[in-house]
């Protein structure tokens, strides 16, 4: 399979589209998919199947979803995806996960976040880039503080996690307001 691939100065960004996702599990075994997408447990690889089964994207939205892989291991390491893409509207959603407790706290999501960015702006076109944090993820406050995301308030009981209800806190960047030099 090929991927569309991002390089950084540690990482190699390894891109699926929704049709690539779709390809991937019409075409190979559970422990293909398990080893392709990196997932580490059983529960991730049926989340991803609960995913393929529903449809990844719909009439009007999409995603670009990038496997984090270290250079020096090739162990996929994390996710950051473009979601809830909106391609008519020109805006869409950031997401991302260091999955790999041994590379957290090390500034790869600072350098992953550059690329996904830039890819963002200028190969998809978008205008906005959202973000939703829980008010309690301090890392992932100061990442999209550093990109200079602006604040625009918070929504309440939006995400239902471990049992309870969690407030997010709604981040936007603009193209205007977006700079690479980071």
């Amino acid at each position: 399979m090929h991927f569309e691939t991002i390089q950084t100065k540690n990482l190699i960004l390894k891109g699926l589209s929704p049709e690539d996702m779709n390809s991937v599990f019409e075409n190979h075994t559970k422990a293909e998919i398990k080893n392709l997408l990196g997932h580490r447990s059983e529960e991730d690889f049926l989340k991803e199947e609960s995913k393929f089964k529903n449809g990844y994207s719909c009439y009007n939205r999409s995603f670009k979803l990038f496997l984090i892989t270290d250079k020096s291991s090739n162990t996929i390491i994390g996710r950051c995806g473009i979601h809830n893409w909106n391609i008519e509207h020109k805006r869409a959603e950031i997401g991302y996960v260091m999955e790999d407790e041994n590379y957290k706290r090390k500034g790869l999501m600072t350098e992953v976040l550059a690329a996904v960015l830039e890819y963002g702006f200028t190969k998809l076109k978008l205008n906005r880039i959202e973000a939703l944090v829980g008010k309690e993820n301090t890392a992932s406050l100061k990442l999209l503080e550093k990109y200079n995301f602006v604040k625009e308030g918070e929504l309440r009981e939006h995400y239902f996690i471990a049992g309870k209800h969690e407030d997010s806190v709604i981040f936007s960047l603009l193209h205007n307001e977006y700079s690479n030099e980071k």
